[in-house]
């Protein structure tokens, strides 16, 4: 499971160091792509094919499932990390983001997460707001 906030650095390559307690996670392989709210998405190979297996089962005459579908899948690069724990983010991807100079690496349970810190100081400050998350939180059992 991924958990914490993490600040590291892009360098001029693209760069990003993934923090040491998540990279035994993606030891195998791992996925990157674009993601809901702006930010990108890290999946560990098993939490991926999981994700790909969901998909599969949406219906084909679904516009909603079948524009989930492209706008992830279309935009996804295998990734690896190197000796360093880095990870090459793609310039598309860096630019959908906005990730220059610094991320905002967050564990979100099954992937990680990749924010430029101006959006994930604004979407972290609404999502912490009592009001705001009482709302999120009615009707999902918790």
């Amino acid at each position: 499971m991924f958990t914490g906030e993490y600040r590291h650095a892009v360098d001029g390559k693209g760069r990003v160091a993934i923090p040491a307690r998540f990279r035994a996670q993606l030891d195998e392989s791992a996925f990157i792509t674009r993601w809901i709210d702006g930010c990108l998405a890290l999946f560990p190979r098993r939490a991926w094919d999981d994700l790909a297996s969901r998909v599969s089962q949406l219906p084909i005459s679904d516009a909603g499932a079948r524009t989930f579908s492209r706008f992830v899948f279309s935009g996804a690069f295998e990734a690896d990390l190197d000796r360093q724990g880095r990870l090459l983010v793609p310039p598309g991807l860096r630019g959908y983001a906005g990730l220059e100079g610094e991320a905002v690496v967050v564990g979100s349970r099954d992937h990680i997460e990749l924010w430029e810190p101006t959006r994930w100081a604004d979407y972290s400050a609404a999502m912490t707001s009592p009001d705001v998350l009482a709302q999120h939180l009615q009707g999902l059992g918790i």
